[in-house]
């Protein structure tokens, strides 16, 4: 499975008589662009109100996400993992999401999931992202 960021826009009812167009990024957990596509498209169906178009779906190197239900925004951050293989260091800069309300709640909730590992976090910002959609477990198998 892989991790696609598809950034989409459609007419949505964004009042009582007035549908407007949005623009949204979603990341969704899938075997392909395709199946990416079209689990998006699903689950924002019930949404659309006219046109709809996919603007771009970005393959993604995500190497953990820390959801939170109660939580509204999704935070990018950059880990340095550090391994030290006898004298040599070695640090490796990865992606990871934390879904928090603010900033400083994504870095504590990701301060804490780290807190076992050999890392650095060296960035940490407010993502465009949505809403994620993980692979059922019917789709993994």
């Amino acid at each position: 499975m892989y991790f696609y960021e598809i950034l989409t826009k459609y007419q949505r009812q964004t009042g009582e008589d007035n549908p407007g167009l949005v623009k949204e990024t979603y990341l969704v957990e899938a075997i392909n662009h395709t199946n990416a596509e079209a689990r998006v498209i699903e689950e924002i169906k019930p949404f659309i109100f006219g046109d709809h178009e996919t603007e771009r779906i970005t393959k993604r190197n995500i190497f953990d996400l820390f959801p939170n239900e109660e939580a509204t925004n999704w935070f990018k951050a950059r880990v340095e993992l550090i391994t030290i293989d006898g004298e040599q260091e070695s640090r490796k800069t990865v992606t990871m999401l934390v879904q928090a309300d603010t900033i400083s709640d994504a870095l504590r909730t990701l301060k804490d999931k780290t807190a076992n590992l050999d890392c650095d976090i060296v960035g940490l910002a407010k993502s465009p992202i949505l809403e994620v959609f993980r692979a059922t477990n019917d789709a993994k198998e």
